[in-house]
């Protein structure tokens, strides 16, 4: 299989998201990375209008989806992969170390309704496993560290990274969340970066470094190599893993990680609705001490 992928960016400012329709020019196949569903925490209102500008896009050039590719469990926004999936009969993917995402997290949401394994998701890819997007072929890379679970997208000279790394001015991914792991990231980050100096790399995310006017999400190994604030320049692992880890306790939690995490969990879904037809998101409530306000007496 041969040729360049067509490869178009949506930019969601809510949440700094970037998304990609990915086509192969000789079909007309098409997948989609890393979906938005537009979702108000104040409100708990849900809209689809970001999934909406690619279902629109797609239909524009006559593209056919085929694959929802997830590159984890996000923890800042949710996923609009079921929406695709509902409109096009595309397949949702993700790396198969979603499994262990699960396991983490099912006991503190008490998400019992989860199937096991990975199986609210349509395919779970394993480290080198290849597989078509019409006459381009995508080969699987396993990039944890940021979560347990992470895998990059190689598709020709194009690779779509997930939050493993960012723009050279601005970094790296934290590796703090339950499961991260600091020393991981720069191994991963590592094997991206012994790519060819010319292959592209695909920005998840882009938070405007200081002295940058402009959103920004695609860069080049040679460009990350050599300035890349975290790890370009020949950083060791131990001194990563020290400025990561002192970072790393500074960052707050993201505004949308309760909801976001059960939802991406279970492939997009919501838990299911309750008995009055209504679907609730849980927020696990931690006590720092052992006086707990509002508990009942005896």
């Amino acid at each position: 299989m041969t040729g360049k992928p067509i490869i178009e960016a949506f930019f969601d400012a809510p949440t700094n998201t970037i998304s990609y329709l990915v086509t192969d020019p000789a079909t007309l196949k098409a997948a989609v990375i890393d979906p938005v569903l537009d979702y108000d925490p104040k409100s708990g209102e849900v809209d689809t209008a970001s999934a909406e500008k690619i279902l629109s896009a797609a239909k524009t050039r006559g593209v056919e989806i085929v694959w929802i590719l997830e590159t984890h469990a996000h923890a800042d926004h949710l996923s609009g992969a079921p929406l695709i999936k509902a409109r096009t009969g595309a397949k949702i993917g993700i790396g198969e170390h979603i499994k262990d995402v699960q396991r983490i997290f099912r006991p503190i949401f008490n998400a019992t309704d989860m199937k096991p394994d990975g199986g609210d998701f349509d395919h779970l890819f394993a480290d080198g496993e290849r597989f078509s997007i019409g006459s381009l072929s995508v080969e699987t890379l396993y990039t944890p560290g940021h979560t347990p679970a992470d895998v990059s997208y190689k598709i020709a000279d194009a690779v779509f990274v997930g939050d493993t790394l960012f723009m050279p001015d601005y970094g790296t991914a934290r590796a703090d969340f339950p499961g991260g792991d600091a020393r991981q990231l720069y191994r991963s980050i590592q094997r991206l970066l012994s790519l060819p100096p010319a292959t592209r790399l695909f920005m998840c995310h882009d938070y405007k470094a200081p002295g940058r006017d402009t959103y920004a999400w695609e860069t080049t190994v040679q460009e990350q190599r050599d300035n890349n604030v975290h790890v370009g320049a020949g950083k060791t692992e131990d001194e990563f893993v020290a400025a990561r880890t002192k970072r790393d306790a500074t960052l707050s939690a993201p505004t949308l990680l309760l909801p976001s995490i059960q939802v991406n969990i279970r492939a997009g879904a919501f838990p299911p609705a309750e008995a009055n037809g209504v679907n609730y998101l849980r927020i696990p409530v931690t006590f720092k001490s052992d006086s707990r306000i509002g508990k009942a007496a005896g």
